[in-house]
């Protein structure tokens, strides 16, 4: 099967129902989609399929044949930063770090969507993201701070 991942094409040959996110851990070595419940809930796992967040536990990379795929890896542009990564920087949001690019991927995705997110909106859209440090506030302050940036 051949997989678009960042703008590059690869040629996985692996079982159908394989959930994407051990084509691109233990295959591709993008190792910044982390693995989390395995069941979809926590959102650590959350990379972008043709632009919508997407949790690659759940997802079988025969579902993706065809497909943009996004992945923190593929956030930035070369050396420069997406705003929400350096909003991330500033506000200094993580503490353990371990569900960071899932939370910034699934904000991507709402920016992608909404360039300038109440804090109703950036909640609701949010919701299905865990952080067990309980970051959500500093998160959610470098979401606005992203927007801000980017409008």
């Amino acid at each position: 099967m051949t997989l678009h991942i960042n703008g590059q094409a690869h040629q996985v040959d692996v079982p159908d129902q394989m959930p994407v996110l051990w084509v691109l851990r233990d295959l591709l070595e993008m190792n910044g989609t982390k693995y989390g419940c395995g069941i979809g809930q926590c959102g650590a796992c959350t990379i972008h399929v043709d632009g919508q967040p997407s949790r690659a536990c759940l997802l079988p990379v025969s579902d993706l044949v065809g497909k943009e795929i996004t992945t923190i890896e593929g956030l930035s542009e070369g050396n420069t930063l997406h705003p929400l990564q350096k909003a991330w920087i500033k506000v200094d949001v993580p503490q353990c770090g371990y569900c960071q690019s899932g939370q910034i991927m699934q904000a991507a995705a709402l920016l992608n969507q909404n360039r300038k997110p109440s804090t109703e909106e950036i909640d609701n859209h949010m919701n299905g993201n865990l952080c067990r440090c309980g970051t959500y506030l500093r998160i959610r302050k470098a979401i606005q701070t992203a927007a801000e940036e980017l409008s």
